[in-house]
């Protein structure tokens, strides 16, 4: 037994190892070192998931580069699409290169067909210096706006290939800091039987920009730290503190008014000998009538259970992740953020079974369920569940296509082992610590052995008028930062401002708390007990408003096309959306919960 608890702990650390950068260079070269320039993908500008590697377009390759060395590279890097191959350019650090022919061609028709579909939809390449990305053009249609001097030689509609790179490098000490790529200097037409030379130089400058500095110029300040988000944050803040203060002012007013009135009604009570109990409650009104079901299991409870345990983890997994990045900079190597959220992913089943495993145990106190294993299961396999549907349709087009960002298959199996390996243990020992650490009391009121009826609401006190609501506000803080998380994600921007993202996080729970459990009352006092689904779908119904500015994103704020990356794009923001409306839904519940359990509290339970 030991020697297969000794090869399972290797097997999670050596997979947990895979799960951090590829990348252990120091960064470091010495003059005259050769300085890799690696080859990453390629595609239509418009669409970023829509990329095939660098060699599937007709490009020569440099002699003795026939079978390109390939890079290797993280999990992170992988889930990003990144598939990285020599170029074959020589550099050598500090020393310039002079205009340098790197391989010759002639072109077929087939190859002048392909060349000019690529043109055509704006393809562009990424490469990589030093975990430096740069970025270029592979050609481009003639415009009456291009240069005179070109246009001389090639009429408006004239499709060209950039046939030459530029490379300016400047470095500090030890250090590359910058790599500039100028491609537009060489035209060639496109044509069949007509012969391209590719080529680069290199051209090296000293500077005193300092290594830590080096990634600054990817991020956009101007666009990320513009005055909007500034006063969206602020905006978001003013209304946390005016809901703050109108949820107090209403329901401690309301409540306290509640609490003085049934203790008027429990004095009249004790002059009142006769009266039947029927009497007695109709002497009460509202929430407290709802003692002795308000804390009924709900319905579908090992559902609800997983539900509950999920955005506990998806809490923990993105509080944890935004500190991290705050702290690291995780956007500097290339997969950072992928790679250590799958990590955190896997430590936070602790939370999953540790929350499920209390919420589920708290019905049956003090007895113990005999069907706690099915709902450990179920709640720490849910969401890898759903993803890896989702996922594996995804992939399954991805690979029909052929593009980059088809998982491989032993990518797949090494995120299962690291799942079963690691998270399944860690969600065990979560839900034994939930049953016997955190639910050791019951709740406030026992429940009534049948369930009383549910009377008829008003239209605005209906349970979907309720869940409708509830999510506007919530939406309303947060609309303005999905907007910058989108546009990275999709816009090929390097989202760095964590601190936005965490102090709008924080918003977004304090004022889910704060309407969840106003519509927590209202439904209670409409004496409808049935509050644990409307909680959780109230607040998650933030998660739908989303989705639909994500199409409204797609349709105006993009220039997306194509069945593939059409499918990349609502399967994946579909995902988004679902693990959202869990994660705002526990918050939701958990927050009604508390809420529930205080009232009932103080009150005399019959």
């Amino acid at each position: 037994m030991g020697k297969w608890t000794r090869v399972v702990a290797l097997a999670a650390a050596s997979l947990l190892a895979s799960l951090s950068s590829a990348d252990v260079e120091t960064h470091e070269y010495t003059p005259g070192e050769e300085v890799v320039v690696w080859v990453n993908k390629i595609g239509p500008f418009n669409n970023p998931q829509e990329t095939y590697t660098y060699n599937t377009l007709p490009f020569c390759r440099a002699p003795g580069a026939e079978q390109p060395e390939a890079h290797a590279l993280g999990i992170g890097e992988i889930l990003e699409g990144n598939e990285l191959f020599n170029s074959g350019q020589r550099l050598r650090f500090g020393v310039d290169t002079p205009k340098t022919t790197l391989c010759s061609q002639t072109l077929s028709d087939a190859d002048a067909l392909q060349f000019g579909a690529a043109v055509d939809e704006h393809y562009w390449y990424q490469m990589s210096v030093d975990d430096l990305p740069v970025w270029g053009l592979v050609g481009k249609v003639m415009k009456p706006t291009d240069d005179v001097e070109f246009l001389q030689r090639f009429p408006v509609g004239t499709r060209v290939l950039y046939t030459h790179k530029k490379y300016s490098i400047s470095y500090n000490g030890p250090h590359i800091i910058h790599v500039n790529l100028t491609y537009s200097d060489v035209l060639t037409t496109i044509a069949s039987n007509k012969k391209l030379e590719f080529s680069y130089e290199v051209a090296w400058t000293e500077t005193d920009i300092a290594f830590e500095d080096r990634f600054d110029r990817y991020l956009e300040d101007e666009f990320f730290e513009h005055q909007i988000h500034w006063f969206s944050i602020f905006n978001s803040f003013m209304m946390v503190i005016f809901l703050c203060g109108l949820v107090a002012l209403i329901l401690l007013r309301t409540l306290k008014n509640d609490y003085a009135r049934f203790a008027e009604d429990d004095a009249e009570e004790l002059m009142m000998d006769g009266k039947s109990s029927l009497l007695k409650d109709d002497a009460n009104s509202g929430w407290k009538l709802l003692h002795g079901d308000v804390f009924r299991a709900p319905p579908y409870l090992l559902l609800f259970t997983a539900l509950v345990g999920t955005g506990a983890q998806l809490l923990v997994l993105s509080g944890c992740l935004m500190l991290i990045a705050i702290g690291s900079s995780l956007y500097v190597e290339p997969g950072g953020i992928v790679s250590v959220g799958l990590t955190v992913y896997a430590f936070s089943s602790l939370a999953n079974g540790y929350a499920s495993g209390a919420f589920y145990h708290q019905f049956f106190y003090p007895r113990v369920s005999k069907d706690w294993i099915r709902a450990m299961c179920l709640s720490s396999a849910l969401l890898p569940t759903v993803t890896f549907v989702s996922v594996f349709f995804i992939n399954a087009l991805a690979v029909f296509y052929g593009t980059t960002y088809a998982i491989p298959f032993v990518t797949i199996v090494q995120v299962v082992l690291v799942w079963f390996f690691v998270s399944c243990p860690l969600a065990v020992l979560g839900t034994i610590l939930g049953r016997h650490g955190a639910a050791k009391a019951g709740f406030p009121c026992r429940v009534n052995k049948f369930p009383r009826e549910v009377p008829e609401a008003r239209w605005y006190l209906r349970p979907p008028v309720l869940i409708a609501l509830t999510g506007v506000l919530p939406f309303g803080s947060i609309f303005i930062e999905m907007y910058f998380i989108f546009a990275s994600f999709w816009n090929y921007k390097f989202y760095y401002v964590y601190g936005f993202m965490l102090l709008v996080f924080i918003i977004l729970t304090i004022v889910t708390l704060c309407v969840t459990i106003v519509c927590t009352y209202f439904l209670l006092n409409a004496e409808n007990y049935r509050w644990h689904w409307t909680s959780f779908a109230a607040a998650g119904s933030t998660a739908v408003y989303v989705f639909i500015y994500a199409i409204y994103f797609y349709f105006f704020k993009t220039n997306m096309s194509g069945f593939l990356q059409t499918c990349f794009y609502f399967g994946y923001m579909g995902l988004f959306c679902f693990a959202f409306f869990i994660m705002c839904g526990t918050v939701g519940y958990l927050g009604s919960s508390v809420f529930t359990k205080r009232i009932y509290r103080n009150i005399k339970c019959e």
